[in-house]
């Protein structure tokens, strides 16, 4: 798998090339995770586009303790191990604890921070020891300077393939802007910036 990280961190860390990096929020079936992984790489193919899968086997910040989450850590590495083999697609899907890193690691070509977690030090450098890319999503409450000391506990962590995603800021109760200020901020970082 190592062969295929280190191409797909080639093409992620080209300057003019187009990546998606789309699919379910979160895992419903294996069903829908293929043929969301399907079309998708379809259409990014005929582009010219580099596609990734995404999907989450837990959403662990719904608002709501009541909403879906997923089917859980066992159920949902399995469908994402059978989209990647199957699609022929590398796989994105985010990881909350310690002991996720370790288990999606074994499965996924990127391992993603959620933007709420964004300031966990002990799971970002988890996430850079697994020897996957990181999305290291911006948290709404943290500045596109802030980010700066969220990459630096992953690359002190021995974290070199990493992915830095705009997620916009929080101005007052549900207004969430994203502002493209924060672009060239978050590339000096020294990192590919994803919106």
């Amino acid at each position: 798998m190592s062969r295929q990280i280190s191409a797909l961190w080639k093409s992620l860390r080209s300057p003019r090339r187009l990546i998606l990096i789309a699919g379910p929020c979160v895992i419903e079936s294996e069903r829908l995770c293929l043929r969301v992984a399907e079309s998708l790489r379809r259409a990014c193919h005929k582009l010219g586009v580099t596609y990734i899968f995404k999907a989450s086997f837990d959403k662990a910040n719904r608002t709501s303790g009541a909403s879906f989450r997923g089917p859980g850590l066992e159920a949902g590495l399995k469908i994402l191990a059978s989209v990647r083999t199957k699609a022929g697609v590398p796989v994105l899907t985010d990881v909350h604890s310690e002991a996720q890193v370790t288990a999606a690691a074994e499965i996924v070509d990127i391992l993603q921070i959620p933007a709420f977690l964004c300031r966990q030090t002990d799971l970002i450098q988890a996430a850079a020891r697994a020897g996957r890319i990181v999305n290291l999503k911006k948290g709404q409450f943290l500045s596109p300077a802030e980010m700066g000391q969220v990459v630096k506990k992953a690359t002190e962590a021995g974290g070199d393939k990493i992915l830095v995603t705009e997620r916009g800021t929080t101005f007052g109760y549900n207004n969430l802007v994203a502002d493209m200020r924060s672009i060239p901020i978050l590339r000096r970082l020294g990192f590919p910036v994803f919106l």
